[in-house]
This record gives structure tokens, C-alpha cells and sequence, in this order.
């Protein structure tokens, strides 16, 4: 047996995850953040809207006295 065809075997042996299966469970994680920012995206000035008037708010009641 060849040198190459022992290196072969020996990686069709070997268990466990691979340098491929790695990769694709990086690309799901990535496919699943870009979707959530992206669906976040459409929320977010609202949102900051909202928390701009609560603090508006608190701080106006703080500078009443009540």
C-alpha cells in the first residue's frame, strides 16, 4: 500500500465532526443571525424611539418636584 492510499484509509477511519461539517454548521449560525438582524432591523428605530420617550419621561418627572 501507497503512502496516499494509507492516508486514505486512515481518513475515511476517522470519526467525528470534519473540517466540512464544521464549515456547514458555521454557515447555518451565520444564516441565522443575518436573519435575525435583518428582522430586528425593522424594530429597532421604534424601539429607541420608545426607550428616548421613557427617559424623556422619568427624567421630566424628576425635574418636577412630584
Amino acid at each position: 500500500m501507497t503512502r496516499i492510499a494509507k492516508a486514505r484509509a486512515w481518513l475515511r477511519r476517522e470519526r467525528g465532526q470534519n473540517t466540512v461539517e464544521y464549515l456547514l454548521m458555521l454557515s447555518v449560525v451565520v444564516g441565522v443571525v443575518l436573519a435575525a438582524g435583518m428582522l430586528l432591523k425593522k424594530f429597532m428605530p421604534g424601539l429607541f424611539g420608545q426607550i428616548q420617550q421613557m427617559i424623556s419621561g422619568a427624567a421630566g418627572s424628576l425635574g418636577s418636584g412630584s
